[in-house]
């Protein structure tokens, strides 16, 4: 691959998975590649957080500084992963069948199960982060970004796609080796910077959280769905700062 279909790749995932200005048009072909960019998207989206946080916390306190990036980041993204999350417990809350729970995630009025489900998820990531020392607390939100989106790419690359056609259906091709490799690598490269052993547990919880939801996606559904994938990443985040905050003394 010529670096200019790499770079076409890059632009398509930011274009993509977030509200980023991306010069150019990125096709189907740079869409189907995209998908080994997204714990990269998930470093961008973690240091812009990281860095609204650390300009807030110049003039605000820390709960006022991290309600910024938490804000940043959801917006960076236009809110695309937390509406999965909604959408994804909407669905195997109040569906009882494969082709119901699939019929009521596709609908895009919010419903009880997914309105709590959304509210708790944000409430818990805004105190799991608030127990997090502030000087690693930059750092935190772009391992938790980046680790996240490793596994819900993880999810897409162990699940076939669950509908005939939609929004994620030009990730639906599996990945290579080599696309993991590199996956994995940029969503590692962070923890290198965090104390060795909570970000082993953090990484672990995040695991344990993809895992249980695959699992899920796949009984319920017989795979993903791009909702899916959302939710996975909100879960997989939030257990990683879960993990951060284990106390091993």
């Amino acid at each position: 691959m010529t670096a200019r279909s790499e770079l076409h790749s890059l632009l398509g995932a930011i274009g993509f998975f977030t509200r980023l200005p991306v010069p150019g048009q990125h096709g189907a072909v740079a869409l189907e590649r995209a998908i080994r960019y997204f714990p990269a998207v998930g470093l961008l989206v973690g240091a812009i957080a990281a860095l609204v946080f650390v300009a807030a916390s110049l003039v605000w306190p820390k709960t006022l500084a991290l309600v910024a990036a938490i804000a940043v980041a959801i917006a960076v993204t236009g809110a695309i992963h937390e509406d999965g999350w909604s959408d994804m417990v909407d669905g195997f809350g109040g569906g009882a069948n494969r082709d119901k729970v699939l019929a009521i995630m596709r609908d895009s009025a919010l419903g009880s199960f997914g309105a709590l489900a959304l509210a708790m998820l944000i409430i818990a990531r805004f105190f799991a982060l608030l127990e997090i020392d502030a000087a690693l607390l930059p750092i935190a939100l772009i391992a938790g970004h980046a680790v996240s989106r490793l596994c819900a790419t993880f999810v897409l690359g162990a699940l076939d796609y669950a509908r005939s056609e939609g929004k994620a259906k030009p990730f639906a091709n599996r990945l290579g080796h080599g696309e993991l490799v590199f996956a994995t690598l940029c969503a590692l490269a962070p923890l290198a910077l965090l104390p060795p052993w909570p970000a082993l547990a953090g990484l672990l919880l995040a695991l344990i959280a993809t895992r249980w939801l695959a699992r899920l996606f796949k009984q319920r559904i017989g795979g993903y769905t791009g909702d899916c994938l959302g939710a996975t990443q909100q879960l997989a985040e939030l257990a990683f700062y879960g993990g951060l905050l284990c106390r091993f003394s």
